[in-house]
Parts: C-alpha cells; structure tokens; sequence
C-alpha cells in the first residue's frame, strides 16, 4: 500500500503515496472541525457560526441604536437572518446555523442570551423551538460588548468562503464571554465543557487580574468562587475539589436541585423543587421517578430483579406521587408530595436525590482556542490572563484608530484655517488658476487632502462664526489626541482605561448570582435490613442462594443435574458476599440482595460483572470487620478485611496482585472481628505447596493491607512449585488434594504436626508423606 503513488495533480508534478494524503487531509479535516465548528474562542467565547450570526445580524441593523444603546432595533423572521448568515459567511446546512440561534436567545441554555427571541423558542424539557418562518430575533441589549467596536480596527477580517465579502476572525470582546456562558461541543479528538459564570464576579476578577498579574490562587478563587448555571441550583463539591477543577482544567463538580417545604392543611406538607441541575428538565426527572415506581422486566429477564424489588419499595414508601407544575410563572415546579404527613421529609428529599437527576454531576473541561489559535485545555488563571492580553490589543487598536482619525481630522481643520485667514487670496487663485489644488499646496504649503477639501468646501462654511466652530473643535480634538497617545505610549494609562470600561460594562449587566455554592455530602440512601442469622449456599457451578437461620445439613440442599455443593457460610443479613476472581478482582454483594433459598438460586455471574476471560476462583460471606487471609500461587499473601474489599460497582476492585500464570489461593478466615465469633483469633499460618512442602509460623509475621497487594512471601518455592493453600488456624486445618486415579483426598493435620513444620515465614518448610498432591488448605479450628 506504501508503495502505491497516486496522481492527485492534473499536470502530473505532485505525486504523494496514499497513505501520506489521508494522513494529511484526514489532519486538515480535524484542524477544521477544531478550530472551524466546535472549540469557542479565549478571545470572544464564540465558535465560528455564532460569530457569524452576531456580525451579520449586527450588519442587518438588529442592534440596539442610540447614545446609550436604548432604541431596540425591530426583530424579523429567524429565516431572514439565517439565509444571510448561510448566503454570506456559513456555508452549512440551515437547520444547524438556527440550531446556534436558537441556543443563543434560550434563557435556560445560556447565562446571558445574546438574542432576543420572540415566538416559540423550545423549552427545558427537551420541546423544540418553531420552524426558523415562525420566530423573530434580533440582538440583545448585552451583545453591544461583542460587537460596538468591530468597526474600530480592534479585530481582523478574513476573506469569507467565496472571498465576495469580509468577515471577523474574532469579535472585540468587551468582557470574556468564554466563561460568562461557557460553551460545550466535541471536535475530533477533542471536547469542552465550559460551564457558565456570574457577570459581576468574573468582572471583578479581571480587573484584580489586571491590577495584580500576580494575584495569588486564593485570591482568585474568591473574587470566582464557581460556576453560575442559568438554572440555578447548588454546587456540593468542595472548595478544595472546584479549585483543583479550575486549576488543572478538568474535573467534575455535584450539582443537585434546589427545593423548599410548603405546609398545607392538618399537618401535611409537599416537597416543591424549584431550581434543578445543568442539562437536567422536569421531564427527566418524571420519567426517572416513573421508572422507580413503575420499573420493567429488563431485556432477557423474566421478573424484575431483587434491586429493582428492593428500590420500587423504598421509593413507594417515602413518595405518594409527583407533578409537574411549571408555568410562565414558575419556570421550574415540580411537586412531590410524601407517603402520609408523617413521613420525615429528609428521608423523601435523600431519597429522590439519590435516585434521580435531582442530584448529577457537572463536568468541567476548559478546552478551547487559545489566543495563539491552538486548541488546548487551560486553567481558569490562564483563560483569564489570555482575555486580559487579547482586551489589551483591542484597546490599543481601537486608540490608534480613534488616534489616526482624529489627526486627520485636525490636519483638515488645520487647512480650512488657513483658508478663512486669507479667504480672498484663495477666491483670487482658485478663480485664475488653470490647476487650482497645485497652485493652493505652492502658496499656502497645504498637502493634497488638505487642498481637495479647501476645494469641495461650501460657501456658506467660510463665514465668520465657522471661524470660532473650527477653534472650538481643535481644541477638543487636540484634548482627546493628548489622552489616546497617553494611553498608547503608557501602559498604565492602558491598565486604568481597561478597568474603568469593565466596571462601567459590569455595573450595567450585572446580576445576582443563582447557583448556591455549599458544600454537602451525596446524597445516599441507607437500606434498612433486618439482622437475622443466614447459611449462604453457593454451588459448584456458581449458583448461590440464601436460606435463614444457622445449622442447617449439607445434605438438604438440592442442585440442578451435573452440580454440587461448593459450600455454606453461616452469617447474617447484614454481612457481605465476595467473590474471587482468578484475576485477583474481589467482586462483593450485600447478602441481604441474595435471592431466597427457594429453587436453586440465582447465577453468582448475574450479580457481579465479570472481565472477559475472567473464572470466578473462590466465595466467602462474612461480616465486614472479619479479616481474611489471602495468598497467590507464586507463594505470597497479606491480611486484610472484609470491609476493605467491598466495592459499590459490580466490576468490583483490583485486590490481590499477580505474576504471570499465578492465581488466587482459597481465602482463609483469620479473624471474626468484633463481637461473639464461632472461630477464635488464629494465631498460626499454615502454608502447602503442591510439590508436598509444608510450613507454618505466627500469623504475626504478616502485613495488614486493606488497600490490597502482593503483599509478603510466606513459603520459599521452587522453580516449579506452586503455593496450594494458605490457612490461619489456632489447633488444626485440613489439607484437601487429588491421589492415584484422580482420586480426592484429605488430611487432617493436629497442632502437633503442625508444630514439626514450625519455622520463620519466607522458608522452604519441611516435606510431609501425604501421599496425594495438595491442591487446598482449610482452617478446621
């Protein structure tokens, strides 16, 4: 394929090798959808198609008019604006250019909407806006800081896509909407997620910013303490974790909904959620509440499931029903109303936080175009500098265009002066002069700009009160050139300039901030379980089930065909199931999830999910303080707890660590924990290999590790042998194997015996005639 050359040239000269021109036009394609469609800019917070429908908009004459921008321009037909955008500068599909506009006037979409939008402009649950012939837009009053001074030299054009017309390449922004509505979109390889923020507080930041470039990080996050969603809510993460989020660009935050109680009549009550997460609607939250109360059989299944049981019951328990009750009043109304007026109100409020959208997650990603034009994922501190240092340029452009402006119009006044002082003398020339222009620039030393506008000038402009309007009018100009070269040629002047002009723009659009930043713990609903003794049943082939009370024969429990018993675990209700698997993954399952002891139970592979190639090696059940003994094959092992290897996920958690081809030994229960325990502390280790090596030591000669490990050697092997069993014992264990002919084997093996293989762990042990090839060792007592 390398060697393939392909003529992509009419002349011929140009050759390139297939795979150099996709990897070259598949990187062009990436560079366009990073930088042309889907990453906003540090510079104006725009992605290219809203900066498109803000500059055409703003030429259609859809602005705010006037000294003060107080005269609102008249809207027209969404379709209007998108045909210009489409016709002018985006070369795209209609339907994605009024996507962009409609997000842009959503209220709860964007923290300060840049358009106003009249007709049907959707809603937060998800309803669509109108056909673009149905609604009107035109701007809205805060866009004046995108786009006032775009004829001001503070920008650069750019050719649009058939070169016809010029269009921004960014827009003078007058405060960083990168951050004042943030921005979400997924390029290729790349995705942002900018949340929105307070106007006053980034305002003020700033200007702290541009005062001190070196304002410390406590500092900063004061003045911008987090985000500021359209929809209000609370921010429950951490100080701590928002800051980590805003310092190294990316995190999450806890955002849940906001509520209050209304008390009605005879001591009833209703929970009224008013404010909810980002990206969450009334409507989603219905169907998740649905969902609870109401769930299906899931695909492949035949009943619901115990959880799904279990769920539906404690939802029901708390909630009576809910109904949606936004209005044009209340843009966010939702009514829960409790099980009986007796219900604790924060058992319903935990409850629907832990189960719905009502409490989410916020992702935090500050990916975007930077000033340099590279996509990269910044720091608040540097998307903030960045916006200090693009503002700094507009300003200095802006001056030196005002700066140049107001000199040439001086030179003209300059020139008319001349001509009132000797207005006969010009009258006389401009009369006989064959080349009046040449003749005036030789007598009055006037240049060419200045001698055309003597030329075009009116009569009634020479009179004598114009004489006192043009001493007036350079006397203001030449004020205002002294004030723009100082803030052109001092840096200072620059800085206070800057700050006033963001104070002056805060002061005017500022509001109050809607999100609630207070940290909380999650939201976690504890399930009431009843403590009550149970024997938990696990077969050979992996089918476990649970049967209450203790003491019950091995021999009364019946199996599918081609199966048997594994083995029992007397525990209780409030215990825990684990799972081994041949990876050194602990899987865990409260027992109080286990089905019932009726039929033959339930595949232990349904209530975990295993690793593809993954066997499931060992189970026990036992209360979450006993502590397991746990060893590998190459002849390693720690101690650690039950509680420690608990996981919430059903992918469970990496514990014991492994060599190439080892795997998990039987875990041996060391320790019951706190509390009555039908085995005693052991005190001893006993270790078999395969090869027929047994030694045994004081269980205090090994590590604790509740995160888990290879943890230490307990037996020396050879080059080929393999650790069979480790068990901890106080009197005696029982080492199970395979004779002659496949046949199974046991041996019991009393304190005494185990004491002639007494030695320091980490030795080789002592050989023991057992006559069969160990392949288990259990703990009796």
């Amino acid at each position: 394929m390398n060697d393939l050359v392909l003529d992509f040239t009419p002349s011929g000269d140009d050759t390139d090798t297939l795979g150099s021109y996709a990897q070259r036009a598949y990187l062009e394609y990436a560079l366009s959808v990073v930088k042309g469609r889907a990453l906003p800019d540090v510079c104006d917070g725009m992605k290219p198609v809203q900066r498109r429908i803000l500059y055409a908009m703003e030429r259609m004459g859809l602005g705010y008019s006037g000294p003060n921008r107080n005269a609102a321009a008249k809207p027209v037909k969404s379709a209007r604006v998108v045909g210009d955008v489409l016709g002018r500068f985006h070369p795209h599909g209609d339907q994605s250019a009024y996507d962009a506009l409609v997000r842009m006037a959503q209220d709860f979409s964007q923290r300060y909407p840049l358009i106003d939008g009249q007709g049907n402009f959707g809603s937060r649950d998800g309803d669509g806006a109108a056909a673009m012939r149905y609604t009107e837009a035109r701007l809205a009053r805060i866009t004046s800081l995108l786009v006032d001074e775009i004829d001001e030299g503070t920008v650069d054009f750019i050719p649009n896509y058939d070169g016809s017309t010029q269009e921004p390449r960014q827009l003078p922004a007058r405060l960083p909407f990168t951050l004042l509505n943030g921005a979400s979109g997924i390029a290729v390889g790349l995705a942002t997620e900018i949340p929105s923020h307070n106007l006053r507080e980034v305002a003020d930041a700033c200007v702290a910013l541009v005062k001190n470039p070196q304002l410390s990080e406590a500092d900063l996050l004061a003045l911008i303490p987090g985000p500021d969603y359209p929809g209000g809510g609370q921010i429950i993460s951490s100080a701590a974790d928002i800051a980590d989020a805003y310092r190294s660009g990316r995190g999450s935050l806890k955002v849940r909904a906001r509520w209050k109680i209304e008390e009605l009549a005879r001591g009833q009550w209703q929970l009224v959620v008013t404010e909810l997460p980002p990206g969450v609607s009334t409507q989603r939250v219905l169907e998740e509440i649905e969902e609870l109360t109401n769930p299906k059989i899931k695909a492949g299944k035949k009943a619901l499931s115990q959880e799904q049981t279990q769920l539906k019951a404690s939802v029901l328990a708390v909630l009576d029903g809910v109904r949606d009750e936004s209005s044009k009043d209340a843009a966010v109304r939702l009514v829960c109303e409790p099980k009986t007026g007796k219900t604790p109100q924060h058992e319903l409020i935990t409850a629907l936080l832990a189960h719905t959208s009502l409490e989410t997650s916020s992702s935090i990603n500050l990916t975007l175009v930077g000033i340099d034009s590279r996509p990269v994922q910044k720091s608040l501190r540097r998307m903030l500098q960045e916006w200090i240092e693009f503002r700094q340029g507009t300003i200095t452009r802006r001056s030196q265009h005002r700066l140049n402006k107001v000199l040439d119009r001086i030179h003209i006044l300059e020139g008319r002066q001349i001509v009132l002082l000797n207005i006969d003398e010009v009258i006389a020339i401009i009369r006989a002069a064959d080349e009046p222009k040449a003749a005036l620039m030789e007598r009055f030393h006037l240049s060419e700009r200045q001698a055309e506008d003597i030329l075009e000038i009116r009569l009634r402009q020479l009179a004598r009160l114009e004489a006192i309007k043009i001493e007036q009018e350079l006397k203001e100009l030449r004020d205002s050139q002294g004030k723009l070269e100082e803030i052109l040629g001092t840096p200072a002047a620059l800085r206070r300039l800057m700050v006033k002009e963001i104070e002056q723009d805060a002061k005017q659009f500022a509001d109050a901030r809607r999100t609630l930043i207070q940290a909380e713990k999650k939201a976690v609903v504890e399930v009431r379980v009843v403590d009550e003794p149970v024997t938990v049943v696990v077969s050979q082939k992996g089918w476990v089930r649970a049967r209450g009370g203790h003491g019950h024969e091995a021999g009364s429990f019946a199996f599918k065909a081609g199966d048997g018993l594994y083995g029992t675990f007397e525990c209780r209700t409030v215990d825990t199931f684990l799972v081994f698997g041949s990876n050194g993954r602990v899987y865990s399952v409260p027992v109080a999830q286990l089905p019932g002891a009726r039929g033959d139970g339930q595949p232990v592979t349904t209530l975990i999910e295993l690793e593809a190639g993954t066997q499931i090696a060992h189970y026990f059940a036992g209360p979450a303080a006993a502590t397991l003994l746990l060893a590998s094959t190459g002849g390693y092992g720690f101690l650690a707890t039950v509680e420690s290897m608990v996981s919430r996920n059903k992918s469970g958690k990496a514990f014991v660590s492994l060599g190439e081809g080892e795997t998990v030994c039987a875990p041996s229960h060391a320790e019951h924990g706190s509390g009555s325990a039908p085995l005693a502390a052991a005190t001893h280790v006993a270790c078999a290999s395969v090869g027929g090596r047994i030694l045994t030591f004081e269980i205090a000669e090994l590590k604790r590790m509740d995160k888990g490990g290879r943890g230490l050697m307990l037996i020396d092997l050879d080059a080929k042998d393999l650790l069979a069993g480790a068990a901890a014992y106080t009197r005696s264990i029982r080492i199970e194997g395979v004779g002659r002919g496949g046949k199974l084997r046991e041996e019991t093996l009393e304190i005494r015996s185990l004491n002639n293989a007494r030695a320091v762990r980490a030795r080789k042990g002592k050989a023991a005639d057992l006559g069969f090839k160990p392949n288990a060792v259990l703990r009796v007592e």
